[in-house]
């Protein structure tokens, strides 16, 4: 299957999310590698087998296998990553920051494509995990490297529709057991 099957499968009172699946993906203006190691890396994170399954091999499609295995590496390292600086952020004790971190993520600093793609992915999916000092982080690194906000809110955006996706299509497939 594939993206028109995808939007097929949206409820029609989910009719929104059809069309800004269409938008966020047809009518985007960022770079295939970009468009698509965003798209790949926050269908992962958006946890859906029905979305993955459905936009993956769009993506292998459209990406070189370098790209395909480090917008899969940025899903990875920020599941990670997310949960630990979220929670480092979210405690009382402010000494936790002050601490090692003593995790690996060599991953970031090496991912075998552009590093400024590698960030996008990196911030979209944190987006969809919410971790504040990430998006922080790599929106930083982003704008420094001369990104402009429409292109990183393009991300977001691509994030937010596939994650509004998951959601509503796994919900669909649990009441219809």
């Amino acid at each position: 299957m594939s993206l028109d099957a995808l939007k097929s499968a949206i409820p029609d009172y989910a009719k929104d999310l059809k069309l800004n699946l269409g938008s966020v993906i047809g009518n985007s203006d960022l770079p295939a590698q970009q468009l698509w190691g965003t798209v790949l890396s926050t269908a992962i994170a958006s946890r859906s087998p029905i979305v993955l399954r459905e936009l993956e091999p769009e993506a292998k499609a459209n990406l070189s296998p370098e790209a395909y295995t480090a917008a899969k590496a940025a899903a990875a390292v920020m599941a990670m990553n997310n949960v630990f600086y979220r929670t480092r952020h979210l405690l009382s004790d402010h000494e936790y920051g002050t601490l090692r971190a003593g995790l690996r993520m060599n991953v970031i600093g090496n991912p075998g494509v552009d590093k400024v793609d590698f960030e996008l992915w990196s911030f979209a999916v944190s987006a969809i995990n919410g971790c504040g000092m990430c998006l922080d982080s790599h929106e930083q690194v982003l704008r420094k490297a001369g990104l402009d906000r429409d292109v990183i809110q393009e991300a977001f955006k691509i994030a937010s529709v596939i994650q509004a996706v998951g959601v509503t299509l796994d919900a669909e497939a649990v009441l219809a057991e």
